[in-house]
């Protein structure tokens, strides 16, 4: 790996972000979270790309909002994480996972989410996710976040396919500072970062 940095998603390009989700990161073009189940899988691929095109702003770094990060090797587009207020993704509102054991208001603005991570195919498994998920947390410390939550996945060491993956595993949580908020399956928890 070379220099890698990271960058809001509106200063990168939107070829960048492209070449980065392909596969399954491809035809969800981020939007199952921020939809839901049931809008994510009756709207086309190309309707999910165009509205994350205009939530990112790729390419106008004027832009005073984004919804993710792009994160660089050098200059190779190599990883991506959506990063927003908790309340726009409609897949965490609407399951009642996230929020068992639970009494906060899910609209509360000061709270951000990671709910989604991709790792450009021939990056995977170098560890990116680790300051990906820190630089994440850092976007949304950045932009008045008071607390960013996440929602990985236990993989106890097992191979997992990324459509499951998506979310994350629980080590970078863990490593960019996350600690456990509920435990509401067997292989889910909730994470968050008090800033």
């Amino acid at each position: 790996m070379g220099a890698l940095r990271f960058v809001p998603a509106n200063e990168a390009s939107w070829d960048d972000l492209q070449a980065i989700l392909t596969g399954a990161a491809g035809r969800c073009q981020c939007q199952r979270q921020r939809l839901g189940d049931r809008d994510w899988w009756y709207l086309p691929q190309g309707e999910r790309a165009a509205i994350l095109e205009a939530e990112t702003h790729c390419g106008d770094p004027r832009a005073t909002e984004t919804i993710g990060i792009v994160a660089y090797d050098d200059d190779e587009p190599v990883a991506w994480a959506a990063v927003d207020r908790r309340g726009v993704y409609g897949r965490v509102r609407g399951s009642p996972v996230p929020w068992q054991g639970r009494t906060e208001d899910p609209d509360d603005d000061t709270v951000w989410a990671i709910p989604c991570t991709v790792v450009r195919k021939g990056h995977r498994g170098q560890g990116l996710t680790y300051p990906l998920v820190a630089a994440a947390a850092e976007h949304a410390r950045a932009r008045g976040a008071a607390a960013v939550e996440g929602y990985p996945l236990l993989t106890e060491g097992k191979k997992v396919i990324w459509d499951e993956m998506s979310v994350g595993a629980v080590g970078p949580f863990l490593a960019a500072g996350f600690r456990e908020v509920t435990h509401p399956t067997k292989r889910r928890l909730v994470m968050r970062l008090d800033f």
